[in-house]
């Protein structure tokens, strides 16, 4: 059985003041790419993942829409979910 997972999640700071996007691709529980709103590319983490990230870097338009992820997904549902997401002091 092999497991290729993509999972996007968002981090609020203060509200809406600091919002971080990151989206992690993993395969078979490893997680071989990550893209990070707050460092704007793609990083590999095993020599696969380093290609995948290079291949994807390369796209300046793949990496502009990722970087708007921010406000078209983080920001846009923080308003409908704010009610039920949990506090952290």
């Amino acid at each position: 059985v092999f497991v290729n997972l993509q999972k996007a999640e968002c981090s609020f700071i203060n509200g809406t003041e600091k919002v971080r996007f990151v989206e992690r691709l993993i395969y078979n529980r490893l997680q071989y790419v990550m893209f990070d709103s707050d460092v704007g590319h793609y990083v590999g983490f095993t020599p696969h993942g380093e290609k995948n990230a290079k291949r994807l870097n390369s796209d300046p338009a793949l990496l502009e829409y990722k970087r708007t992820q921010v406000d078209r997904y983080c920001r846009h549902n923080y308003e409908g979910s704010h009610p039920y997401l949990p506090v952290r002091r």
